[in-house]
């Protein structure tokens, strides 16, 4: 469990936070399954990771697929963005995130 966020996931966090995003209620680093998790949404049963580049590396992208299905099991749906679009593209970021959780439609 980390105590201090990258850059990607305060700037997430700050969106997620006290419900600020469409009522959503969101926890940080989270325990489910064994693993501490970025973000989660209890009630919609839904994970928001935020990864940077060593994600992409063969190790951590098979260790997060197998974190991913382990979690899935149990009824979590998890979201993964990387580090840049969390930073460049808050706004599609979070426009996803609504509506993975059934909150909004496409547009």
């Amino acid at each position: 469990m980390r105590k201090v966020m990258t850059d990607a996931e305060l700037k997430l966090w700050n969106e997620l936070r006290a419900h600020r995003l469409m009522g959503l209620g969101f926890r940080r680093q989270f325990p489910i399954a064994g693993y501490i998790v970025d973000f989660a949404c209890p009630e919609k049963k839904l994970i928001v990771e935020v990864d940077g580049s060593q994600h992409g590396d063969a190790g951590h992208a098979e260790a997060d697929e197998g974190r991913t299905k382990r979690l899935e099991q149990d009824g979590w749906t998890v979201l993964r963005f990387w580090n840049n679009d969390v930073i460049r593209d808050i706004d599609n970021v979070c426009q996803h995130i609504v509506i993975v959780a059934g909150l909004a439609g496409p547009t």
